[in-house]
This record gives structure tokens, sequence and C-alpha cells, in this order.
């Protein structure tokens, strides 16, 4: 998506080979028109696939996720994140490793949101290792749902995220795919030297 990457690379901060910055639009300040023109995309790229529900994981993804559902006429479900068991009934839950936050959380859906042969679409900000699509991908088929796809508003394809959910069968649409950063530098896939 050429407005987006646009933005990436105007307004986005590349810290270092693993840290991007793009609070300025995505998740500290949001663009709320940008963010309608992403559910756009992710509603066209998806609009064939009989997609049932919107997941998202709290917090950042909320914005894209929130306008995917708007645009699809789709109900949005977020996730829960919390730094223990929950242990509550009717709560599916799973473990999750924070490489961010360097530390597991607990992730969380209730049951009743997500029905058995819901076909599910997960909308996150960044996909890089992945750890988070495949903990809600886990909540997901433990609630009966199939993961139709995974939609990351920015990718970075050079962590092994997106090969893992490719090589699992899922489904992968990034935005802005981001092949290669370093402190100032980002480029995206496709993009020659």
């Amino acid at each position: 998506m050429k407005l987006l990457e646009s933005r990436v690379r105007a307004e986005g901060h590349a810290l270092d080979e693993r840290v991007l910055l793009v609070d300025s639009f995505l998740n500290h300040q949001v663009d709320p028109e940008l963010m309608l023109e992403i559910g756009k995309e992710f509603a066209r790229l998806f609009a064939e696939d009989g997609i049932t529900r919107v997941v998202t994981v709290e917090s950042s993804g909320i914005a894209p996720a929130t306008m995917t559902a708007l645009v699809m006429s789709l109900p949005l479900v977020i996730m829960k994140k919390y730094p223990q068991r929950r242990n509550q009934e009717g709560l599916l839950e799973t473990e999750v490793y924070s490489f961010t936050k360097n530390q597991p959380y607990i992730l969380t859906v209730k049951r009743e949101f997500i029905r058995p042969g819901d076909r599910v679409l997960l909308i996150d900000d960044f996909l890089a290792n992945g750890e988070a699509a495949f903990g809600a991908i886990r909540l997901i088929e433990a609630a009966g749902a199939a993961a139709c796809g995974v939609g990351a508003v920015v990718c970075k394809s050079f962590q092994p995220g997106k090969g893992k959910l490719l090589e699992k069968g899922y489904r992968v649409e990034a935005l802005a795919d981001v092949a290669f950063m370093q402190k100032n530098t980002i480029r995206f896939v496709g993009e020659t030297l």
C-alpha cells in the first residue's frame, strides 16, 4: 500500500534493526483517515474469504482493526492481555511471549465472542516474530473457528513471524512489508538498493 509506505518512510523512525517507531500515525497518535484507508485495503484483500468476524490483540491493533470491521460490516473482537492467568468460566487463555517487553503475558478472549464456524480475520499493527499472531490463532481455533488470514499494517519480513505463519498455511497480507531496517534506513519488499 503505497500511501502507508510513504507515511512510514516520511514519519517512521528506524531506531535500529529491530525497532521501528510509527507512533505519529499508528500506535500513539492515530491518523483516522489513514486507518480508514487501511481498513478499506484489508476489506478488499479479504473480500472473497467469507470473513464473519475481525479480531485484534489490544491495544495498537484496535484502530486498523476497527476500520476493517467497519468497512466489512462485521463485529470486532479485542483479545485482552493480562500478566497472569484469569481462569474465569467462558474465558479462553494462552500464554504469549512478548519480545518487546521480554516477558510472557496471558492472552484471553471470551468464548461467546468467537463462535464455532466463524471465519476470522486477525488484524494487528505489527508482525515481527509472530508470537501474538500465533497466540491469537490458538484462541481462535480453540473456539472452533477458522483463522482465515492475518493482516499486518507493518510487517518486518526479515524477522521470522511471516515465514512461520506462511509455513503453517496461514494467509498473511502486509500493507507495508519491510525487507530491511537499520538505524535511519527502511527498505520495503520489492525495492531495489
